[in-house]
């Protein structure tokens, strides 16, 4: 399984080439980037930032006292605008309360205390908590999320309605624990999803991984 997930690495970072993801400039962007980007696609996300840097809100201090319909406006092209904006103070209030709203603080914590601390958060889930593990705090958690599930069960990996915890220990267990291969295998799998393993009408033709098919895997 390891020489499998090593080719699968191989074969999209040399047809991708290296994905610079997570695109921000500070480690509470890509936090809040992580909470904006459920349930919609990046551009939207991206717009959403924008409007907190316009309005120079994009820190711990000064977007922990906007009151939620503030931040809902401003984050209004992120979609769920209401129901991101309680998350993201959600997120604030423990980051205040626990670490003293010090993200280098956080970053000291051990990884699986603070994953728990992060999932206790309303609106935080597995793939929000790891994403801000990994992508912020540079800790070695591989991220499961819709492409990482799709591409890997339609080549008979996993299963496509698998536990998030079962998909991740495929990778965790099977790869070095090392965050910038973790950070840059997530960041293919989710370029091969968008352009090529498509939810409807994959480009399984032209597809990166055509050469992979299950009866080598299987071998």
């Amino acid at each position: 399984m390891r020489d499998k997930l090593k080719l699968i690495y191989k074969r999209l970072y040399s047809f991708f080439g290296p994905q610079h993801w997570w695109p921000a400039e500070t480690p509470f962007e890509v936090m809040v980037g992580a909470i904006l980007t459920q349930n919609t696609n990046w551009s939207n996300v991206e717009k959403a930032v924008n409007n907190l840097k316009k309005r120079k809100v994009l820190s711990v201090k000064r977007l922990h006292k906007l009151p939620p319909e503030e931040i809902a406006l401003l984050i209004r092209s992120a979609g769920y605008y209401n129901i991101k904006a309680e998350r993201i103070k959600n997120f604030l209030d423990f980051l205040n309360v626990h670490y003293k709203g010090n993200i280098r603080k956080m970053a000291r914590a051990e990884t699986n205390k603070l994953r728990q601390g992060l999932l206790s958060v309303n609106g935080i889930g597995p793939e929000t908590a790891d994403s801000i593990l990994l992508y912020a705090l540079s800790k070695p958690v591989f991220v499961i999320d819709a492409y990482t599930k799709r591409v890997f069960s339609r080549h008979g990996f996993i299963l496509g309605d698998c536990d998030y915890h079962i998909a991740q220990d495929l990778f965790s267990k099977n790869l070095r624990n090392e965050v910038k291969l973790f950070n840059e295998y997530h960041a293919l799998i989710v370029k091969l999803g968008k352009e090529f393993c498509l939810k409807n009408n994959p480009k399984c033709g032209i597809c990166p991984l055509k050469v992979f098919n299950k009866r080598r895997f299987n071998a």
